[in-house]
Protein backbone atom coordinates (compact mmCIF):
# COMPACT_ATOMS: atom_id res chain seq x y z
CA UNK A 1 0.00 0.00 0.00
CA UNK A 2 1.25 3.50 -0.85
CA UNK A 3 0.55 6.32 1.62
CA UNK A 4 1.38 9.92 0.80
CA UNK A 5 1.62 13.19 2.74
CA UNK A 6 -0.70 16.12 1.84
CA UNK A 7 2.04 17.51 -0.42
CA UNK A 8 2.12 14.23 -2.38
CA UNK A 9 5.45 13.04 -0.99
CA UNK A 10 5.58 9.29 -0.42
CA UNK A 11 5.47 8.15 3.22
CA UNK A 12 8.19 5.69 4.23
CA UNK A 13 7.47 3.75 7.40
CA UNK A 14 10.18 3.61 10.05
CA UNK A 15 11.06 0.10 11.18
CA UNK A 16 10.34 -0.59 14.83
CA UNK A 17 13.49 -1.10 16.89
CA UNK A 18 13.90 -4.12 19.13
CA UNK A 19 15.50 -4.20 22.54
CA UNK A 20 19.10 -5.43 22.81
CA UNK A 21 19.71 -9.10 23.55
CA UNK A 22 20.40 -9.22 27.27
CA UNK A 23 18.93 -10.69 30.41
CA UNK A 24 15.75 -8.83 31.30
CA UNK A 25 13.48 -9.66 34.21
CA UNK A 26 10.54 -8.12 32.37
CA UNK A 27 10.16 -10.64 29.55
CA UNK A 28 6.76 -9.26 28.53
CA UNK A 29 8.38 -6.02 27.34
CA UNK A 30 11.16 -7.59 25.29
CA UNK A 31 11.00 -6.47 21.66
CA UNK A 32 8.35 -3.82 22.24
CA UNK A 33 8.68 -0.47 20.53
CA UNK A 34 8.66 2.77 22.49
CA UNK A 35 5.14 3.43 21.23
CA UNK A 36 3.95 0.07 22.58
CA UNK A 37 5.59 0.74 25.94
CA UNK A 38 3.90 4.14 26.15
CA UNK A 39 0.53 2.71 25.17
CA UNK A 40 0.86 0.17 28.00
CA UNK A 41 1.84 2.95 30.42
CA UNK A 42 -1.09 5.11 29.33
CA UNK A 43 -3.49 2.22 29.89
CA UNK A 44 -2.10 1.90 33.42
CA UNK A 45 -2.57 5.65 34.03
CA UNK A 46 -6.14 5.47 32.74
CA UNK A 47 -7.08 2.40 34.78
CA UNK A 48 -5.77 4.05 37.98
CA UNK A 49 -7.40 7.42 37.30
CA UNK A 50 -3.99 9.10 37.09
CA UNK A 51 -4.30 10.64 33.61
CA UNK A 52 -6.13 10.36 30.30
CA UNK A 53 -3.50 10.27 27.57
CA UNK A 54 -3.82 8.59 24.17
CA UNK A 55 -1.95 8.07 20.93
CA UNK A 56 -3.29 10.53 18.37
CA UNK A 57 -5.06 8.93 15.41
CA UNK A 58 -3.60 9.80 12.02
CA UNK A 59 -6.28 10.96 9.53
CA UNK A 60 -5.85 9.11 6.23
CA UNK A 61 -7.66 9.67 2.92
CA UNK A 62 -8.09 6.40 1.04
CA UNK A 63 -7.53 6.83 -2.70
CA UNK A 64 -7.41 3.36 -4.19
CA UNK A 65 -8.85 0.02 -3.06
CA UNK A 66 -8.59 -3.39 -4.73
CA UNK A 67 -10.85 -6.34 -4.09
CA UNK A 68 -8.87 -9.56 -4.67
CA UNK A 69 -11.76 -11.51 -3.18
CA UNK A 70 -15.41 -10.73 -2.59
CA UNK A 71 -14.96 -10.68 1.18
CA UNK A 72 -11.59 -8.89 1.21
CA UNK A 73 -10.52 -5.33 0.43
CA UNK A 74 -6.91 -4.18 0.07
CA UNK A 75 -6.00 -0.47 0.30
CA UNK A 76 -3.31 0.16 -2.34
CA UNK A 77 -2.95 3.95 -2.07
CA UNK A 78 -3.74 6.54 0.60
CA UNK A 79 -2.73 10.05 1.68
CA UNK A 80 -2.28 11.67 5.07
CA UNK A 81 -4.99 14.35 5.16
CA UNK A 82 -2.90 16.72 7.27
CA UNK A 83 0.73 16.76 8.48
CA UNK A 84 1.15 14.93 11.80
CA UNK A 85 1.81 17.01 14.90
CA UNK A 86 2.86 14.98 17.94
CA UNK A 87 2.32 11.37 18.98
CA UNK A 88 0.40 11.66 22.24
CA UNK A 89 -1.84 14.11 24.07
CA UNK A 90 -4.28 14.21 26.96
CA UNK A 91 -5.00 15.58 30.42
CA UNK A 92 -3.13 15.10 33.70
CA UNK A 93 -4.06 16.85 36.96
CA UNK A 94 -6.01 19.48 35.05
CA UNK A 95 -3.09 20.20 32.72
CA UNK A 96 -2.91 19.61 28.97
CA UNK A 97 -0.15 17.15 28.02
CA UNK A 98 1.35 16.93 24.52
CA UNK A 99 4.48 15.00 23.58
CA UNK A 100 6.47 13.30 20.85
CA UNK A 101 8.21 9.94 21.25
CA UNK A 102 11.28 8.97 19.22
CA UNK A 103 13.83 6.16 19.11
CA UNK A 104 17.43 6.05 17.94
CA UNK A 105 19.85 3.15 17.52
CA UNK A 106 22.83 5.46 17.99
CA UNK A 107 24.72 5.07 21.26
CA UNK A 108 26.21 8.57 21.16
CA UNK A 109 23.55 11.01 19.91
CA UNK A 110 19.99 11.65 18.72
CA UNK A 111 19.66 13.05 15.16
CA UNK A 112 17.46 16.15 15.15
CA UNK A 113 16.44 15.36 11.55
CA UNK A 114 14.06 12.84 13.13
CA UNK A 115 11.94 15.81 14.22
CA UNK A 116 9.94 17.82 11.67
CA UNK A 117 9.62 21.61 11.56
CA UNK A 118 5.82 21.52 11.76
CA UNK A 119 6.03 19.36 14.90
CA UNK A 120 8.29 21.89 16.59
CA UNK A 121 5.97 24.73 15.57
CA UNK A 122 3.01 22.84 17.04
CA UNK A 123 4.86 22.20 20.30
CA UNK A 124 5.89 25.84 20.55
CA UNK A 125 2.26 26.91 20.15
CA UNK A 126 1.16 24.50 22.89
CA UNK A 127 3.94 25.73 25.17
CA UNK A 128 2.84 29.34 24.64
CA UNK A 129 -0.64 28.29 25.82
CA UNK A 130 0.89 26.91 29.06
CA UNK A 131 0.51 23.29 28.00
CA UNK A 132 3.06 20.73 29.20
CA UNK A 133 5.12 19.77 26.15
CA UNK A 134 8.06 17.40 25.96
CA UNK A 135 9.90 14.65 24.11
CA UNK A 136 10.56 11.09 25.21
CA UNK A 137 13.69 9.75 23.54
CA UNK A 138 14.75 6.11 23.68
CA UNK A 139 18.32 5.02 22.96
CA UNK A 140 17.31 1.50 21.93
CA UNK A 141 20.78 -0.05 21.87
CA UNK A 142 21.50 1.24 25.37
CA UNK A 143 17.93 0.63 26.63
CA UNK A 144 17.92 4.15 28.09
CA UNK A 145 14.99 6.57 28.13
CA UNK A 146 15.03 10.35 28.55
CA UNK A 147 12.33 12.96 28.93
CA UNK A 148 13.25 16.48 27.84
CA UNK A 149 11.01 19.53 28.08
CA UNK A 150 10.26 21.50 24.94
CA UNK A 151 11.96 24.58 26.42
CA UNK A 152 15.24 22.68 26.83
CA UNK A 153 14.94 21.00 23.43
CA UNK A 154 14.31 24.33 21.68
CA UNK A 155 17.87 25.48 22.45
CA UNK A 156 19.36 22.57 20.51
CA UNK A 157 16.85 22.96 17.68
CA UNK A 158 17.83 26.63 17.29
CA UNK A 159 21.49 25.66 17.42
CA UNK A 160 20.94 23.35 14.45
CA UNK A 161 18.97 25.98 12.51
CA UNK A 162 21.81 28.48 12.90
CA UNK A 163 24.33 26.07 11.42
CA UNK A 164 25.37 24.21 14.55
CA UNK A 165 25.40 20.54 15.44
CA UNK A 166 22.58 18.52 13.85
CA UNK A 167 22.12 16.21 16.79
CA UNK A 168 21.90 16.12 20.58
CA UNK A 169 24.64 14.10 22.23
CA UNK A 170 23.96 11.51 24.90
CA UNK A 171 26.00 13.67 27.28
CA UNK A 172 23.66 16.61 26.59
CA UNK A 173 20.64 14.44 27.41
CA UNK A 174 22.33 13.38 30.64
CA UNK A 175 22.85 17.07 31.47
CA UNK A 176 19.48 18.66 30.64
CA UNK A 177 16.97 15.78 30.51
CA UNK A 178 15.59 13.43 33.14
CA UNK A 179 16.28 9.73 32.70
CA UNK A 180 13.30 7.40 33.07
CA UNK A 181 14.03 4.06 34.73
CA UNK A 182 11.87 1.32 33.18
CA UNK A 183 9.68 -0.56 35.63
CA UNK A 184 7.11 -3.32 35.64
CA UNK A 185 3.82 -1.47 36.07
CA UNK A 186 3.81 1.17 34.75
CA UNK A 187 6.53 0.34 32.25
CA UNK A 188 7.65 3.98 31.81
CA UNK A 189 6.45 6.31 34.56
CA UNK A 190 7.10 9.41 32.49
CA UNK A 191 4.62 11.57 34.43
CA UNK A 192 6.68 11.09 37.60
CA UNK A 193 9.77 12.14 35.65
CA UNK A 194 7.87 15.09 34.20
CA UNK A 195 6.93 16.20 37.73
CA UNK A 196 10.59 16.69 38.60
CA UNK A 197 11.08 18.89 35.53
CA UNK A 198 8.08 21.05 36.42
CA UNK A 199 9.32 21.47 40.00
CA UNK A 200 12.84 22.39 38.83
CA UNK A 201 11.40 24.96 36.42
Amino acid sequence: MTIRYPNGKKYVAVQKSSLPKKIDLSFSNRGKSLEDELNDTNEFYLSRGIAVIHKKPVPVQIVNVKYPARSAAVITEAYFRTPSTTDFNGVWQGKYIDFEAKETKSVTSFPLQNIHEHQVEHMKSVSEQAGIVFFIIKFTTLDRYFIISYDSFENYWERMKTGGRKSMTLAEFEEVAVEISPGFNPRLDYLQAMSSIIVSD
